[in-house]
């Protein structure tokens, strides 16, 4: 298995909290629950926390929830082959004295969930011994409030919860990222131009790391000399609409312009860390524009304005 490098994932202060935590549980046995969007890293910070933990040198091993529940429930427990008549042994078995992850845990039949939250209570009688860690791109809790999650199994999981958060509330991390590909990828000196630049710090990145990491790669292979221009890059246009959130879109409805308005600037000054210059950029407007606006919702006295440094 090949070393995690915990420093690939940013100096953001909220994901150098998230490493913090996962160094600090990686010592103990606990169940760990990774929350985050697609491509963030989850599955690479569980095998970080396997590997700083003492079952470093045990199996480490993944179960993909989002499967079937056949499919699911025959790699957690075993099955016979029909066809051969052999037992192949379960992930729990498997792991025996390692970490067992249940990548995307809301993905598993409600049904089982059940069944498997008795399994992990008996592990013990079956004298197994596995560190579980959950990962999921879901809000769990809303999830058992509607009876969709077992809460027995919501319970065990999440006594240590880590979130990482997305890519493009992390600016800083995003251009250190990018450089990092190119290194990694590139078999000759290139450099990212400006306009590149910008165009990636812009981008709504849906997929986070993974999908910033494929973009850097094929646009190594876009560019015809020794920079990558806003062409080279494969990537939609800048989607400042974005920053609201789907918990937001109901109440934009009921909104007037105005509110809208100051909703999405402050979103986008949340999203850059109160960073003016790409946030005006991310809205598409110039940085004595949003200044107005700023001061013009401050004279109005709304609280986060008011307090904006």
């Amino acid at each position: 298995m090949d070393t995690v490098n915990v420093e690939l994932f940013g100096k953001d202060p909220k994901i150098q909290k998230a490493i913090s935590v996962a160094r600090n549980v990686s010592v103990t046995k606990a169940p760990v629950l990774i929350v985050g969007e697609t491509g963030v890293g989850k599955r690479t910070l569980a095998k970080f926390i396997h590997q700083n933990s003492n079952r470093a040198d045990q199996p480490f091993c993944v179960v993909d929830c989002a499967a079937s529940a056949q499919e699911v429930e025959n790699r957690i427990l075993g099955f016979r082959d029909d066809e051969t008549g052999r037992f192949h042994r379960g992930v729990l078995e498997e792991a025996n004295k390692g970490t067992v992850v249940f990548s995307n845990i809301d993905g598993i039949d409600e049904e089982f969930q059940k069944r498997l939250h008795k399994i992990f209570d008996e592990l013990n009688d079956y004298d197994i011994d596995v560190r579980i860690i959950a990962t999921t791109t879901k809000n769990l809790s809303k999830l058992v409030g509607t009876g969709r999650f077992y809460r027995g199994l919501y319970t065990l999981v999440s006594s240590n919860s880590i979130t990482l958060s997305p890519l493009r509330e992390r600016l800083n991390d995003l251009e250190m990222l990018a450089q990092y590909f190119i290194s990694e990828s590139a078999e000759r000196p290139v450099e990212l131009e400006q306009n590149a630049m910008d165009k990636i710090l812009t981008h709504y990145w849906t997929h986070n790391v993974h999908e910033l990491k494929t973009v850097i790669e094929s646009s190594i292979n876009n560019c015809e000399n020794s920079s990558i221009s806003e062409s080279d890059l494969e990537i939609g246009e800048k989607k400042a609409v974005s920053l609201i959130s789907d918990e937001d879109n109901e109440g934009i409805r009921l909104m007037s312009l105005k509110e809208a308005e100051k909703l999405l600037i402050k979103k986008a000054l949340m999203h850059t860390s109160e960073n003016r210059t790409q946030a005006a950029k991310i809205l598409g407007v110039s940085i004595r524009t949003l200044r107005n606006k700023i001061n013009e919702y401050r004279t109005d006295g709304n609280v986060y304005f008011v307090n904006l440094r």
